[in-house]
Order: structure tokens, then C-alpha cells, then sequence
């Protein structure tokens, strides 16, 4: 999942051909941070892409999809501080155990860093990203069978789902000194 952004919409378009984005998608300005403990996926295609914001600012991702993700201890945060005011983070945590698992069906995330422990199961590595989905030719992609990552912890832009199931699911808007982002 660590590949330099290289084309312009793929991403973008995969995800509006399969009805898992609308067509018109304005990222917010800031990105958010998702951890989990481990990341076990079948169906994985990578390949570089671009987001807008909603002031115009181009931002490169690299996008992601997974046909079906589990996530084991997965938090997701982000920093909605207002000026003025106290730090506010707000957290969503689920998937606390094996077994209960965070469940992702055709998964799509513009992300702009990802770190942990990946092994990837017949992986293919420099394929031209418009046999992996409506991206344009000659650029960079990849695919693999199956991944798995421990340790995950990405900064991303967007995530979309068709299913995301979150098990054991807890919300929470943290002030102050409570005010933490998952790492």
C-alpha cells in the first residue's frame, strides 16, 4: 500500500463505476488517521490518484481498494478543533477481538501515508493501473490476492464502503487533555 501518486482519476472513477463514491466527492481539508492492529484482506488493487478539497487544493493519494477487509481494533480519529476553542478530537473504535471484527466489502481509500508489517500473497507489482479498473493507461498499479498488515496506521483523505460492518461500535468527542488521535 505504499505507492507514489501517478494518475490523475482512477481511483475516483473506479469507485463511481462500482456505486461506491458519488460523482462528485470535495474532501474535506483535513485528513483523518485509521489504525487497527491488523488488516486481513482478499481482492487488493493499488494505484496512484488525486482528491480535491473544497478551497481547490490537489492532493495525491495513493487509492486503494479491498473486496472485503477485516479489522481487528480499529480506531479512527481526527482532529475537529475549533479556534478558540479547547482541542477536540472525535474517535470511533470497534473490532476490540478476533472473531469480532470491523467488516469492509469493497473498500476504497485515498490515502496519503500508510505504515506496519504487510505481506501480500500473489502480488503483482508495476501492473499498468488501467487493467486494475477505468485508470488511465501506463500508469503504476499493483494487485495481490490477499494482504495482510499488523500494525496498520494510515492518514487517508476518504474511505468508502459498500458494507462496513463495526462491530462493538463506540463514538466519543474528546476535549482537552482527553483530546487524543489513535497515533
Amino acid at each position: 500500500m505504499m505507492v507514489p501518486a501517478a494518475v490523475a482519476a482512477g481511483g475516483i472513477v473506479f469507485g463511481m463505476a462500482n456505486g461506491a463514491i458519488a460523482a462528485n466527492i470535495t474532501v474535506a481539508g483535513k485528513p483523518f488517521k485509521i489504525s487497527a492492529s491488523e488488516l486481513d484482506g482478499d481482492g487488493f488493487k493499488q494505484y496512484g490518484g488525486v482528491v480535491t478539497t473544497k478551497d481547490g487544493k490537489i492532493v495525491p493519494v495513493a487509492m486503494s481498494e479491498i473486496g472485503e477487509a477485516h479489522l481487528t481494533k480499529l480506531c479512527q480519529s481526527v482532529d475537529a478543533s475549533v479556534p478558540g476553542l479547547p482541542k477536540i478530537v472525535l474517535t470511533i473504535n470497534a473490532g476490540d477481538a478476533p472473531g469480532k471484527e470491523a467488516v469492509a466489502k469493497n473498500l476504497l481509500i485515498a490515502m496519503e501515508s500508510l505504515e506496519g508489517d504487510a505481506e501480500f500473497t500473489n502480488i503483482n507489482i508495476g501492473k499498468d493501473a488501467s487493467d486494475l479498473g477505468p485508470a488511465p493507461a501506463g500508469s503504476f498499479g499493483q494487485d495481490a490476492t490477499h494482504v495482510n498488515i499488523k500494525g496498520l496506521e494510515q492518514v487517508a483523505r476518504y474511505t468508502t464502503a459498500g458494507t462496513f460492518t463495526l462491530t462493538g461500535l463506540k463514538l466519543k468527542v474528546n476535549v482537552g487533555a482527553e483530546a487524543k488521535e489513535c497515533f
